[in-house]
């Protein structure tokens, strides 16, 4: 090593030691966490860095910028993909006297005085949001100001760049703009720790990092062994929810320290939180649908092992940063080995043993099938997005889009990124142009992708039913050359968990996940851009057309009511009566709904009229189920069943999109009439009426139905239904 290499590697093992609280000069970098420094540093490479969980990427960055800024470099830029990510290193950084900031959604308020700083030299670590990437303003006024003065380019969480891999984001796709305009010798890492060789290659290729002498040619690639010798992995298959919550009720105690229990959807993570708190346990819900308040302070309590667990989805992922987690648990598995390495990669980081353990349910498959049904939409959808955008005469938002193509917002705005990062649309300010550049759709990938996600599905069934070393089994779906049995999960050493439940947890269990309701929002807005479809209806729905608040049997999400409910509307399911169990619970609904706050027969001085009759809903696929339900409850309230909100023409709008509000409010507008005999029961008994139907997505049905029948005189609609699809 030449001197310059050794006060090179002096001087990183000196910030080493900040950021990780040690004495000067007592901690020292791994040797591939130097060669990455030396290789940034030294050399302005371009490094692509893919390690286990907790291997300390982050330290490479961190000590990389410490040593570029005291040679005068610009600031170093990270692109990174969650909130939870950016807070942990700009604590982190504080550590090593490192000055670091944010630009994300959460402090706009901010953003002026953060560029401010930036200019004046202030700020070593910027950290930016992928999607702020494509903001025009961003993009246009910001971007290439960043670009012009980085010392140090930043990817983490880089297999997000590849939509091979299990967490394409196309707003990465954006750093292509960056790379391109960095001035030349400004090193760029890209780090993952959950990249195939395919995705490695794929994220190589799109940093510019070749592998094969092209451009980018002499980039170091430092792929280290996956195993993470902390974690000992465990499968136990229980028989239903009930004995899931009640082994959880249970066990959860024994597992060491403080963890995550990780859920597929947001209401299994509600389900899974009230029933731990009911059983004495300081847990936290984190979803996608968590304010960023109580986000923050859930990760804080979890830091400061105030909480048993966070019962979290998805949202809590990437990034998120505690040493001494002790471990987590799926209840239910992710669809994807590399997703659940992810995830399981947050515990045992700085701790000698840690417990992973999967209890998988009979709902995953359904589950995995209705996110797959999310992926990049058909050729039609996205010809007919690039045909608007070309005819109209300005840019098109979001919510005018929406009004002409069938797709859910989130989709939308998904396709019209990829389409941005391929050329064919940009966005601006006031919506989405189109650049009229051609563009192909490209048939044999989007096919190609979507196999590889049935063959990752398959391999999550297979690592629950393997006999063989699961850490070794994920090591390989990850291509992970080293990989060998593991000696510590519980098919190398025995099962550590017992699966037996105590009666008294299975009993609670039950009667958590038995207990019937869910609240059913009802809409109270008309959804923007109906005039573009020729629909005079926009702002509020006028409150004298409204439905009330409702209520549902169940989610076809949850772990309770979900799982009995959901084989009743499956592909194919025959339409047949209510079954009398649903019934018996949906008279449980109805009596909790009625003597409930603000229910009819709550005794509030405000309280509505008790309803005064049943309203069914037409039903193409499930008429029979419909009517049963609508009668039974007729019967055992003691209420006449009034009619039917039939179908207009008697034909119905045909399929009606389960995408967007504006596309389904435009089908459904005028889609159904009242019989004469219907309206004119509303005429002479103007109270309120149940409204039933078998399930809600949208809410719009419920919504047009309650419409109609406020329009003929009941004073209130009060919707019920079997299920909720979200």
């Amino acid at each position: 090593m030449s001197e310059d290499t050794t006060a090179l590697r002096g001087a990183a093992d000196t910030v080493l030691s900040r950021l990780v609280g040690a004495e000067p000069g007592a901690a020292r970098l791994r040797e591939d966490q130097w060669r990455a420094v030396e290789a940034l540093v030294a050399h302005g490479r371009r490094t692509l860095v893919v390690q286990r969980t907790g291997w300390g990427k982050s330290a490479v960055y961190f000590v990389a910028t410490a040593l570029l800024r005291e040679r005068g470099a610009g600031p170093t830029v990270i692109i990174s993909p969650l909130l939870a990510l950016m807070r942990n290193q700009v604590e982190a950084a504080a550590r090593a006297g490192i000055r670091a900031h944010t630009i994300n959604s959460s402090n706009a308020e901010e953003w002026d005085g953060i560029q401010a700083d930036v200019a004046a030299g202030e700020v070593d670590v910027l950290l930016v949001s992928p999607e702020r990437l494509n903001n025009p303003d961003f993009r246009d006024q910001v971007l290439p100001k960043l670009a012009s003065t980085t010392g140090l380019l930043v990817v983490d969480e880089a297999h997000c760049i590849s939509d091979w891999g299990h967490d394409f984001r196309p707003d990465y796709r954006r750093l292509r703009t960056m790379l391109s305009d960095l001035p030349p010798g400004v090193p760029v890492l890209a780090t993952t720790a959950t990249a195939n060789a395919r995705v490695t290659a794929d994220v190589a290729e799109q940093l510019g990092t070749g592998l094969d002498g092209g451009e980018g040619a002499g980039a170091l690639v430092l792929r280290g062994p996956l195993d993470r010798e902390s974690l000992s992995l465990g499968v136990l298959g229980l028989p239903d929810a009930a004995h899931r919550l009640a082994w959880l009720a249970d066990h959860l105690d024994s597992l060491p320290g403080s963890g995550i229990i990780y859920t597929l959807t947001v209401a299994a993570a509600d389900e899974i939180t009230a029933f731990l708190r009911q059983r004495g346990f300081a847990v936290a819900s984190y979803s996608g649908r968590t304010e960023n308040a109580d986000r923050m302070a859930a990760e804080a309590d979890l830091l400061a092992n105030r909480v048993k667990a966070l019962v979290a989805t998805s949202a809590l992922g990437m990034g998120f940063d505690k040493p001494d987690l002790g471990f987590v648990v799926h209840v239910g598995s992710p669809s994807s080995p590399i997703a659940y390495y992810q995830q399981v990669g947050r515990a045992g980081r700085g701790v000698d043993h840690a417990e992973v353990l999967l209890l998988p349910g009979q709902e995953d498959s359904a589950i995995w099938r209705y996110f797959a049904s999310l992926a990049f939409p058909p050729e039609e959808q996205v010809r007919r997005t690039l045909d608007l955008l070309a005819a109209a005469d300005r840019p098109l938002s979001v919510p005018a889009l929406e009004a002409r193509v069938d797709l859910r917002r989130s989709r939308l705005e998904i396709m019209l990124k990829v389409l941005d990062v391929d050329g064919a649309v940009r966005r601006v300010r006031g919506g989405w142009t189109a650049t009229g550049q051609p563009w192909v759709y490209d048939t044999d990938r989007y096919a190609w992708v979507a196999r590889q996600r049935e063959a990752e599905q398959d391999a999550m069934r297979e690592y629950a039913s393997t006999t063989q070393c699961r850490m070794e089994f994920l090591r390989r779906q990850l291509d992970d050359e080293q990989a060998a049995p593991c000696g510590r999960c519980d098919n190398c050493i025995g099962a550590r968990h017992p699966s037996e439940v105590s009666a008294a947890a299975l009993e609670a269990a039950r009667a958590a996940l038995g207990r019937p309701g869910v609240e059913v929002e009802p809409r109270k807005m008309w959804p923007s851009g109906l005039d573009a479809a020729g629909i005079g209806l926009k702002g509020r729905i006028a409150p004298g057309e409204q439905a009330a608040p409702g209520r549902a049997l169940g989610r076809l999400s949850d772990i309770g009511w979900g799982n009995r409910l959901r084989p009743l509307f499956a592909d194919g399911a025959p339409d047949q009566p209510v079954p009398p169990a649903a019934v018996e619970a949906v008279v449980q609904v109805l009596a909790d709904w009625a003597k409930g706050p603000g229910g009819w027969a709550s005794g509030a001085p405000d309280a509505p009229e008790r309803p005064v009759g049943v309203v069914a809903m037409a039903s193409r696929r499930h008429g029979t189920l419909v009517q049963s339900l609508a009668a039974r409850i007729a019967d055992v309230g003691r209420m006449p069943l009034l009619g039917t909100i039939g179908y207009a023409g008697g034909e119905g709008p045909g399929a009606v999109p389960r995408s967007n509000s504006a596309q389904r409010v435009r089908v459904l507008h005028e889609a159904f009439q009242l019989s004469p005999e219907l309206a004119g029961a509303l005429s002479d008994s103007p109270g309120p009426v149940l409204l039933v139907d078998d399930v809600t997505d949208t809410g719009w049905t419920l919504a047009m139905g309650a419409r109609l029948l406020r329009r003929a005189g009941a004073a209130a609609v009060f919707p019920l239904v079997l299920a909720i699809q979200a």
